[in-house]
């Protein structure tokens, strides 16, 4: 049992010993990066007093209100974020920096052949608004920002109008543009990019596409025109009905019509004026003309009658 329990010292000890290896290596290389960095800031130190004063203007740095710098000395970067707006400073040689504008930028995303759910093809272009949230991350986590954000939303956009019809895409645009910014803007979080806005400028359809879409809207029109032109005969005819039984029953206010109408046609400065005549007044007169005419017929008849019945010929007068 002593033996055995000799025998797994040893083992522990050696697994300790690997497992604390990687600690003290990495200690070990923390430490001499920190004496190389600890040498060159020294020296770099030493180049600058000895270059005064020379060495001023590369040594102070000023960031505008708008702009961040991200500072790296040796490749690391520095302690204490981004630093702007003002006056930073930096060591020559050993530290560089990389200046990140937080204003908000906008750029246009290329028209984009687009299948739509329906089976539609059309071509969208689009623009975009976004600003830089986070400058460490936008200089850290991404190579350039400003192209991988562009890329992106060209492929957002195919993804997003591919989901939809094209009554939805010409008629819910704002809907569309949000759900745009939205997918967008968590996409780019870790880069420090935040989407501002997505608006959709523009929908061409195909030629084809247009000419059919237009021939139905006017056929539409032409039978809402037709619609309408009947609803309003209809309602004239109604209303002329209406004033025809008012008039047959006052005769009145068809003395009163007739008057109307002598007005205006006089009022138009006519050669020639009618004059309508009531009814009742036409009336009498024509039955009086028909009884005459009924009696110049019936004495033209008598007189051929006796005519014919009486064949004595006739005296001759010397």
């Amino acid at each position: 049992m002593t033996a055995q329990a000799n025998s797994a010292e040893p083992q522990t000890s050696r697994t300790v010993m690997i497992e604390t290896n990687p600690a003290v290596k990495i200690s070990s290389e923390a430490d001499s990066i920190g004496c190389v960095e600890v040498l060159a800031t020294v020296c770099s130190t030493i180049l600058m007093v000895l270059t005064l004063p020379i060495s001023i203007f590369l040594c102070f740095k000023v960031v505008q209100e708008y702009e961040r710098a991200v500072i790296f000395r040796l490749g690391r970067l520095r302690s204490g974020g981004a630093r702007g707006p003002g006056v930073f400073f930096v060591l020559p040689c050993i530290d560089n920096y990389c200046k990140v504008d937080l204003r908000t930028v906008s750029f246009d995303v290329p028209p984009q052949e687009v299948l739509t759910r329906d089976s539609v093809t059309v071509s969208v272009d689009a623009v975009v608004y976004y600003r830089i949230r986070d400058p460490l991350n936008a200089v850290v986590q991404v190579a350039n920002y400003s192209h991988s954000t562009r890329l992106l939303a060209a492929t957002t956009l195919r993804n997003v109008l591919g989901t939809r019809n094209l009554s939805e895409l010409l008629t819910e645009r704002e809907a569309i543009s949000h759900s745009m910014q939205v997918t967008l803007d968590e996409a780019t979080d870790p880069w420090g990019v935040q989407v501002e806005r997505v608006e959709i400028k523009d929908v061409s359809l195909p030629d084809s596409l247009q000419r059919s879409m237009a021939a139905e809207a006017e056929a539409a029109r032409e039978a809402r025109a037709k619609v309408i032109a009947a609803e309003g005969e209809m309602k004239s005819s109604r209303a002329l009905k209406e004033a025809s039984d008012i008039m047959c029953e006052s005769p009145a206010a068809l003395q009163l019509r007739y008057l109307q109408t002598l007005s205006s046609i006089a009022g138009e400065k006519n050669s020639t004026i009618v004059f309508p005549l009531p009814i009742e007044l036409i009336g009498p007169l024509m039955n009086i003309t028909s009884s005459i005419t009924s009696k110049m017929a019936a004495a033209s008849s008598t007189a051929t009658t006796t005519a014919v019945a009486d064949p004595r010929p006739s005296e001759v007068i010397d």
